[in-house]
């Protein structure tokens, strides 16, 4: 397993030993004429895929496989006309389709003869890639299925897209942000990593959001995002991104109630998905443990959320309703952006230096001490836990390829 610093996809080795096998999986609604030739594009890609899903989203007729036949074996695999549900069409295809490496088209987003080999290069070096490729546009009505989609009419690309890319280098300087510049209609990442992460949030129902919160959670676990520009795929039309309407509201309040990211968010909102997990130290019982979950509820950074150790409760019914004793679920784990484990109390803006730090250098550890130096607690993030729990490394090893660092606080608490 080939292991990086940060998000440096450029130190990643030429792929070696055996080719990971590739399935397509095509999200469709209604979109005959376009499915026929993003299908027929995929039959005819330089490295084949193994497998075609065609995930329909409950249109009326849904598609018939004997028309999209080819080389490639396919199948279509449909759901209930609920309104716009492609995270979970694209988790349906996903289930079903063969192949270590997934890649994921829209139906109307054709792709060059080249895509899947540019799209899936650097995967094939390290399963923790999830890779985008590059999303052109134009004018596709009437164009025959297995014509080269460059010859028609092209139309502007999307300037944020491009922008971001060139900004962020191909997202080799990719942060906390950058999730923002992943798109499902053009992109791949490794089964093993799909399945890590959850897959797409079906909770996402209505036009967008599912694309961008499938990469905040994959960066939050330890991926690396690489944006392919050798990846070519035609989308048939102008870009939808910047279209106003409730539609975006609704993504955006989406993105907000589960993407903890703060520039996502714009508010602390502690409730279902903290940003940050706090868990007392062991051993803390009766003032000790009321003074410090008392410092971390006092914290400037407030979208953080305690979980109480069981076994008193007068502890429990002091902190009802403020303070969780249930273990933390999967969803939680894997959107909180750290992990804190506090063992005494903390002064109010230990906990905001420690995540700037740990954000603004991509640190897997912090450890706060105070001017006496003991350690009054160690905030994990949660990106070098994924890497470590994919890898299966722990400890100092962990710890040295993600960096760790002190901070060095004044342990007056004011309480």
């Amino acid at each position: 397993m080939t292991a990086v610093p940060g998000n440096r996809w450029d130190l990643l080795p030429e792929p070696s030993g055996p080719v990971p096998t590739v399935g397509v999986v095509v999200c469709h609604y209604e979109q005959p004429e376009q499915l026929a030739r993003t299908v027929a594009a995929v039959h005819r890609q330089t490295r084949p895929p193994v497998a075609v899903v065609v995930a329909d989203d409950g249109s009326a007729r849904p598609p018939d496989p004997a028309t999209l036949a080819g080389p490639v074996p396919l199948q279509v695999l449909g759901q209930d006309d609920r309104g716009f549900r492609a995270a979970a069409a694209r988790n349906l295809g996903a289930a079903r389709c063969d192949g270590d490496v997934l890649v994921f088209l829209d139906a109307d987003t054709v792709p060059e003869p080249g895509f899947i080999d540019a799209l899936t290069r650097r995967i094939r070096a390290c399963p923790d890639v999830l890779a985008v490729g590059r999303r052109r546009h134009a004018d596709l009505s009437g164009t025959e299925p297995g014509t080269d989609p460059a010859r028609a009419p092209r139309l502007p690309e999307p300037r944020w897209l491009a922008d971001g890319y060139r900004g962020s280098r191909d997202l080799l300087d990719a942060d906390g942000r950058s999730f923002r510049f992943v798109i499902s209609a053009v992109l791949a990442l490794h089964r093993t990593l799909f399945d890590d992460i959850g897959g797409f949030d079906e909770r996402f129902v209505g036009y967008g959001g599912e694309d961008w919160d499938l990469a905040y959670r994959a960066w939050n676990n330890g991926a690396l995002l690489v944006h392919e520009p050798g990846a070519v795929a035609w989308h048939d039309g102008p870009d939808w991104a910047g279209r106003p309407g409730p539609g975006k509201d609704g993504e955006a309040m989406r993105l907000a109630a589960l993407v903890p990211e703060p520039g996502t968010r714009g508010a602390p909102l502690p409730g279902a998905v903290p940003d940050v997990l706090a868990d007392p130290g062991p051993g803390l019982t009766g003032t000790a443990l009321v003074r410090t979950v008392d410092s971390v509820l006092r914290q400037t950074h407030r979208d953080v959320r305690v979980r109480l150790p069981g076994g008193d409760d007068r502890i429990t019914e002091l902190y009802r309703g403020v303070a969780d004793t249930a273990p933390w679920s999967a969803d939680r784990v894997r959107r909180a952006r750290a992990r804190l484990e506090v063992h005494a109390p903390l002064p109010p803006d230990a906990l905001a230096t420690a995540m700037d730090l740990m954000v603004r250098h991509d640190l897997g550890r912090v450890e706060i001490v105070g001017a006496g130096h003991d350690r009054l607690a160690v905030l994990g993030a949660a990106r070098a836990a994924g890497r470590a729990r994919r890898h299966g490394v722990g400890g100092a090893e962990a710890q040295w390829r993600e960096g760790t660092a002190t901070l060095r606080v004044d342990d007056r608490t004011g309480g």
